[in-house]
């Protein structure tokens, strides 16, 4: 049986993981001012980081409409279909993946979709893509990589350190902690996921470094890493990706570290400098 991996453009894979064929990306699109942007192959992070640091009002982002699916379903030719969205609680990705997979079914009963919540972004989307991947490609049955890949998704873990949190509170995205970034703007929040999908805190420190430390001390003491792959994302900073690459191999035991680099919309919500990591 074939099989097509559709993503939307937060799952921040490589160039080099995108040029398998097993993999499609349905961008977003970014708005800066009067500008838009388009999350595809012609994204420029430099340009993007300019443009929002000279725009006086925050970015905001649009999700893939139902026919953006669509037409990716119809392009893939496969008989199985796994799709890896953002946080249905950060954004309507699912929900448009969800109506384009009730559309392309009518046509094509004959078809398997799945639709994963990735209850996560970024790190935890290529995670995800990575998994499906490696399990479809045993030749396993479409009901079995969909449950062996939600219970990858069930136990993932999502951390995320950023110089500033001001375009997720702009755009709303931390509305249950805007007191506390309004209380704590000299202090390096940690933040992580919750097993829904929302963002939440989950320690503070004095310097990006020392938020770092904490995030490894989490992970070291969390047992289910052992064995996973910790994947790093980064904006811009490579550097401190490798910094924390160096950590986590010192205090984990994970079986691998990859690090890739934020696309158009993990720019806008990382931010110069910020970094996410996902096992």
């Amino acid at each position: 049986m074939s099989f097509k991996i559709i993503v939307d453009s937060c799952c921040d894979l490589t160039p080099a993981m995108l040029s398998d064929p097993c993999f499609a990306s349905v961008p977003l699109t970014i708005r800066v001012g009067e500008e838009n942007i388009v999350d595809d192959a012609t994204f420029d992070q430099a340009g993007l980081l300019w443009r929002m640091k000279q725009c006086p009002t925050a970015p905001s982002t649009s999700c893939p409409s139902p026919a953006d699916y669509l037409s990716a379903f119809e392009a893939s030719s496969a008989d199985d279909i796994y799709v890896v969205t953002l946080s249905a609680l950060l954004s309507g990705s699912h929900n448009s993946a969800a109506q384009a997979r009730l559309l392309y079914l009518e046509e094509h009963p004959q078809c398997n979709v799945h639709i994963f919540n990735s209850c996560s972004a970024s790190s935890g989307e290529v995670l995800i893509a990575l998994k499906v991947r490696e399990l479809a490609q045993t030749g396993m049955h479409f009901s079995s990589v969909v449950n062996q890949t939600a219970r990858f998704i069930d136990e993932m873990q999502t951390f995320f350190v950023l110089e500033t949190l001001d375009n997720l509170r702009k755009n709303g995205r931390l509305t249950r902690l805007q007191n506390i970034v309004t209380s704590t703007l000299r202090i390096k929040l940690l933040m992580g996921s919750t097993p829904e999908g929302e963002i939440c805190k989950r320690g503070q420190a004095m310097s990006i470094r020392q938020a770092l430390s904490k995030m490894v001390e989490l992970m070291a003491g969390d047992p289910k890493h052992e064995g996973r792959v910790l994947c790093i994302t980064h904006c811009n900073c490579l550097e401190r990706a490798f910094q924390l690459k160096e950590m986590a191999l010192k205090s984990c035991r994970f079986s691998d570290v990859i690090i890739c680099e934020t696309g158009g919309i993990s720019t806008v919500y990382a931010n110069d400098g910020g970094v996410v990591a996902a096992y």
